[in-house]
């Protein structure tokens, strides 16, 4: 029974046939090619990659706490900690005048996939004080 073997190869001098050639005689053969180059990234590009609740520090260009955002983290796991469906939880945080990084109203699948990001940073903002004093004012389920 044969089995198939592969080797990646990262090349960091320009490619020659006779690399080529010494491999096929070798009995590969070529099944891919990848290529990358460095570009700029622009402004929307680089925020996509940002985890909500941070932002791009314009001086430093490092990331920093995003406070609008991180409220909305705050209130998301407030409501999710009230056992609210992702509807309820929508509607809610929409009536509050919050929207998504793109200025949309919230659905009950922006909240879905905020699930990563809370779970994410959910430690972190079960031990900060504004959630010590939201805590308070949640009301207890029975």
């Amino acid at each position: 029974m044969k089995r198939t073997e592969r080797v990646r190869q990262v090349v960091s001098d320009p490619l020659e046939s006779t690399n080529f050639q010494q491999l096929a005689k070798e009995g590969w053969k070529l099944v891919a090619i990848e290529w990358e180059r460095e570009v700029e990234a622009t402004e929307d590009q680089l925020s996509a990659e940002v985890p909500f609740g941070l932002r791009i520090a314009p001086e430093t260009q490092r990331l920093e706490e995003n406070p609008a955002e991180r409220e909305i983290l705050l209130q998301l796991m407030e409501l999710i900690v009230q056992e609210g469906s992702y509807a309820h939880i929508a509607d809610e945080i929409n009536c509050r005048g919050f929207r998504t990084r793109e200025g949309a109203k919230w659905t009950p699948i922006s909240v879905f996939e905020m699930l990563p990001r809370l779970i994410e940073v959910g430690p972190q903002l079960l031990q900060s004080a504004e959630w010590q004093k939201r805590r308070k004012h949640i009301p207890k389920q029975d």
